[in-house]
């Protein structure tokens, strides 16, 4: 604590991100969250002010809180990927440490964890540098912050912070709403205004990844019960935890967070646990709903003529938000066999954009188009970009800068258009494609690796929207992975629940 009367209450803001897929055999690594987001102190700000993030919605309500100083003091973030080295959670936590002290005493805290990273050794990393935060901080201090709703939520977790808030939205285009629902909670915590109480409820139903739209049901109608029951019970936050299936841990699959008010009724613990089992009911009552039905590329294709164009075909098996590579080409090579053409499809590849570079404009190139072991074709290159662009609106990951890299823009013997590049990106935003001069509107369809996030980028421009069952690190039927870890029993994967 500042113990200093009348001084600004100094609240801390740190956070590691991670979205851990543990079925991938390439780990993520210390150069993976130098690539990607490693912020400390002032830069934090500098990138999350007035931006559509969690930090940004953070950081305007302690901004505005005359009696609150924000003490930025360390983010971490990389692109979803491999178990986490145990070398690079090692080096994250000592930064994190080294920088918590430098700070000074904090009198709060606010974090922004994802909730699904997992680390070599460490299968509850989330859990555990939130339980080392608590151990530093005391138990006196709040600790107060979001959760992404694919988190893979533990006891861990819920026992180290006084609350945690998650996205409402998939698509995630809440986050920064989120992030001022967080920081008005910890400020009227510290104002002594509210005392909150936190309960984690873990039905044994894991989610399949294809249902997870919010704005769709089965999900539609969960959402509705929760914040119903959050206005009628008058409970301070309701979040649903969709799950993240492809991380092979024990607290994989759904769950509740709730979160009551000790001030406002004794009672509370009570009102906390019933609104979970009011929950966990509904969704065991709905569960094969949850789990959704499966449509692959051959079923997709033979029926595109009956859908308005363009079309937004979902790659869920190389779902690059779900950690896969980026660089499956199953689809491209279905449309290519079938001659089907004018539509776009962005690859993960470095190795070709690296011929491409050889060559100019104009000229035919022989590549394996997603790797070494990948699709063999000859293409023309349209263009070489340097990558780089920026979006400004509030869209799944609320990122503001992209970077894919050196990119070339080829086209196929059959007319689709390839965007290759050399760094690993989710199709978040629908100016991957604009700042290069592509018209998302003149093509047939556009294949997006990923599930739901791409829907809030590409719904716009695309009257109709197919999530397409390909194999992949991930794919949409979990239960084909084997897993050595997860709770037992567990829908889908035994009936008995």
């Amino acid at each position: 604590m500042s113990g200093l009367q009348g001084a600004p209450r100094r609240v801390g803001l740190l956070g590691i991100y991670h979205e851990t897929n543990t079925f991938i055999e390439s780990a993520t690594t210390l150069a993976d969250f130098r690539n990607g987001y490693w912020l400390e102190a002032s830069q934090i700000r500098d990138e999350y002010q007035g931006a559509n993030h969690e930090i940004s919605g953070l950081i305007e309500v302690i901004d505005s809180a005359p009696d609150m100083e924000l003490v930025p003091v360390f983010y971490a973030m990389a692109t979803p990927g491999g178990l986490i080295t145990r070398d690079c959670y090692l080096a994250l936590l000592d930064r994190m440490m080294q920088l918590l002290d430098q700070a000074g005493p904090l009198d709060a805290c606010l974090v922004a964890p994802h909730g699904a990273g997992v680390a070599e050794g460490c299968l509850d990393m989330d859990g555990h540098w939130l339980l080392l935060l608590r151990q530093k901080l005391g138990i006196d201090v709040p600790i107060i912050g979001t959760l992404d709703p694919h988190a893979n939520v533990s006891q861990a977790m819920a026992d180290a912070t006084d609350g945690l808030i998650a996205y409402a939205t998939n698509p995630h285009i809440d986050q920064k709403q989120t992030g001022i629902a967080a920081a008005r909670l910890l400020v009227n915590t510290l104002r002594g205004e509210i005392s909150p109480v936190q309960l984690l409820v873990k039905p044994p139903v894991a989610i399949s990844i294809e249902q997870q739209f919010t704005s769709n049901q089965p999900c539609l109608g969960l959402y509705a019960l929760a914040q119903e029951l959050e206005q009628r019970m008058a409970l301070v936050s309701v979040s649903v935890l969709l799950g993240f299936p492809y991380a092979d841990v024990h607290e994989m699959g759904s769950g509740f967070i709730v979160i009551a008010d000790r001030n406002q009724s004794l009672a509370a613990v009570g009102q906390a646990e019933e609104a979970g089992s009011i929950l966990s009911a509904f969704l065991l009552d709905r569960k094969r709903a949850f789990n959704g039905k499966k449509s692959g590329i051959d079923a997709v294709l033979d029926d595109l003529v009956n859908h308005l164009q363009p079309v937004l075909l979902l790659d869920m098996g190389d779902n690059i938000g779900g950690g896969a590579p980026g660089n499956s080409t199953l689809i491209l090579e279905q449309l290519e066999a079938g001659g089907l053409s004018g539509f776009f499809v962005c690859l993960y590849d470095p190795e070709s954009v690296e011929k491409c570079q050889d060559v100019s404009a104009g000229a035919v190139v022989p590549l394996f188009l997603g790797g070494k072991n990948g699709f063999q074709t000859s293409v023309e290159v349209l263009a070489l970009q340097d990558g780089r662009f920026t979006e400004d609106t509030p869209r799944h990951g609320g990122f503001v800068h992209y970077d894919m890299g050196a990119t070339a823009v080829v086209r196929t013997p059959s007319g689709n258009t390839v965007m290759l590049t050399t760094r690993r990106t989710p199709p978040y935003s629908l100016r991957q494609l604009t700042a290069f001069g592509l018209d998302p509107r003149g093509f047939r369809g556009i294949v997006a690796k990923g599930v739901n996030a791409p829907i809030a980028a590409y719904s716009d421009v695309c009257p109709s929207i197919i999530q397409v069952d390909t194999p992949g690190v991930t794919q949409a039927d979990m239960t084909l992975f084997t897993y050595q870890n997860r709770k037992v029993p567990l829908f889908p994967f035994e009936e008995s629940v």
